[in-house]
């Protein structure tokens, strides 16, 4: 398990982190993800750890909370030393009372999730606090000094923010260089072989500023596991979380010409197309870590064995080649216009 350093901070994570969106299963929405409870739960988080991880991610919507809870007290049943993981949770969604000011990424609820978050996990701070999502309602300089206030009062060590636009991003860090408040070092956003739209602008924002890329729901939503297919019988996948959440949205064409590449390499190679797909992710250099997340030791396990997959250039170009995002202004025409400077650019190194 390789370490990668987190953005531009001094902080450094394993390439793989555990998700525990499946811990909990509390509610109709919750119980689609998954339904894993306390002893399974441990059994997951001791496996990840034994494996070279010291990454958790978590959030305060998951299961409504029960899902920091279980994540908190495996840590503790597991005897696991603080400074041997970083843990990571979320602030945005509902988790309790339904009121007009228990949701967003108002200094209201920020302060009021943090301290939930913590005593929920059990823990006298948490290492990445993220928001979940972007509030419309809310300035965003509001949600940036309420998340510095956090880390200077040592509630929290870095802070980061899910599904953002680059230019919300690119604000918030200028208003964080103008003001002197903590900026937010990560992004944690959908990203797969099938779905490759953040490369358009937020890759290069991100390797421009030097912010890390956590990877959520790295296999689709169990797409790309290598239960489906264009031509596999539609009973062949029962029991995904596909079958039954067709979520995150993916163009299944697109999806499927990526598949079929993928399951050659694996026969090939004699591993799933799951571990092709995350190995694909772990060579994309904007890629900090990736976010796994199983209700069985048997998916964790198939999950880890993807470090060791150490695709080929030829086999990187197929893949790329395959999955290309399709032509958009004004993409290529920076493509058109910039040629010769990047061939300039070039030839001078």
């Amino acid at each position: 398990m390789r370490l990668k350093k987190f953005g531009r901070t001094g902080l450094f994570v394993s390439e793989l982190c555990l998700g525990t969106m499946t811990f909990g299963g509390e509610g109709e929405f919750w119980g689609k993800i998954g339904t894993t409870q306390q002893a399974d739960a441990e059994r997951l988080i001791g496996r990840a750890l034994d494996a070279g991880i010291n990454f958790i991610d978590t959030a305060d919507v998951y299961s409504a909370g029960l899902s920091e809870h279980i994540t908190g007290q495996a840590l503790k049943n597991l005897k696991v030393p603080r400074e041997n993981v970083v843990v990571a949770t979320k602030v945005y969604g509902e988790t309790g009372t339904k009121t007009a000011n228990s949701r967003g990424m108002s200094r209201y609820h920020i302060m009021d999730g943090v301290k939930a978050s913590l005593q929920r996990l059990q823990l006298d701070h948490i290492d990445l606090y993220q928001i979940h999502a972007f509030d419309p309602a809310t300035p965003i300089e509001e949600a940036v000094r309420a998340m510095d206030d956090l880390v200077r009062q040592g509630h929290v060590r870095y802070v980061g923010v899910s599904n953002w636009a680059a230019w919300q991003i690119m604000k918030a860090i200028g208003i964080s260089e103008r003001l002197g408040l903590a900026r937010f070092e990560s992004l944690q956003a959908y990203y797969t072989i099938a779905n490759r739209d953040l490369e358009r602008e937020l890759v290069p924002m991100l390797q421009s500023e030097q912010v890390g890329l956590m990877v959520w729901s790295p296999l689709a939503g169990g797409l790309l596991s290598g239960k489906f297919g264009r031509h596999v019988p539609e009973d062949a996948a029962a029991g995904s979380r596909r079958a039954v959440f067709d979520f995150p949205p993916v163009n299944a064409d697109r999806a499927y010409d990526c598949i079929e590449v993928m399951h050659g390499m694996a026969k090939s190679r004699d591993v799933s197309v799951a571990q092709i797909a995350l190995a694909w992710l772990l060579h994309q250099k904007a890629v900090t870590s990736v976010i796994v997340g199983a209700k069985r030791i048997e998916q964790l396990d198939d999950n880890l064995a993807a470090c060791k997959v150490d695709l080929t250039a030829d086999e990187l170009a197929a893949l790329d080649k395959v999955s290309a995002l399709p032509p958009e202004y004004p993409g290529w025409m920076f493509t058109r216009q910039g040629e010769v400077r990047r061939n300039q650019l070039a030839q001078a190194r």
